[in-house]
């Protein structure tokens, strides 16, 4: 049981990073998370070359350790999934965000609703695994039926709590999402 809640637990904190990811109109540093960097031939994240601070809560600012890299972190921003345009000066990168709009509010709950959905499915596959796992003990004739029963609620159970805390999760996300 301990192996399959850590598995639905795994599922729950890629969810949770990966909406941290999606912009809401405020600054956040989770947004560069996906970001890389061509660092001497190395792919970095760019959290790692540089400090990432906010000198305002829609401004996010890049101040990378290398100064040569300055135009390498703009250019991976514009090819990532970030939708900001990044403002060089020279000596730092400003990322400034923009107020979302009505219909960008909307379509980024829509998407935060569909990793929702991934997520549960997720979670669902991780129960289903135990539960073909418990019947091949069952027909091995090491367990008994009852065990067997017992431990397809125990699974049920807690897989209807891990879906009741991704719900949660979704909503209080589209919450902040859908507020000004």
């Amino acid at each position: 049981m301990k192996e399959i809640t850590a598995r639905m637990d795994k599922a729950i904190a890629y969810y949770k990073d990966d909406l941290n990811t999606i912009r809401v109109g405020r600054a956040n540093a989770a947004v560069l998370d996906k970001v890389f960097v061509d660092y001497y031939g190395t792919m970095t994240p760019v959290n790692q070359v540089g400090t990432i601070s906010t000198p305002d809560p829609r401004t996010l600012m890049i101040q990378p350790w290398d100064g040569s890299l300055l135009k390498a972190i703009e250019k991976a921003i514009l090819a990532s999934e970030v939708g900001i345009t990044p403002q060089n000066d020279g000596k730092v990168i400003r990322l400034a965000f923009p107020q979302l709009t009505e219909e960008r509010r909307k379509e980024l709950s829509k998407t935060v609703s569909k990793k929702g959905e991934e997520a549960k499915v997720s979670v669902r596959n991780v129960r289903r695994d135990a539960m073909d796992e418990y019947k091949a003990l069952k027909k091995k004739n090491e367990i008994t039926e009852d065990d067997l029963k017992a431990a397809e609620k125990d699974i049920q159970d807690l897989t209807d709590m891990k879906i009741k805390e991704i719900d949660a999760v979704t909503e209080k996300k589209q919450k902040e999402i859908m507020s000004i």
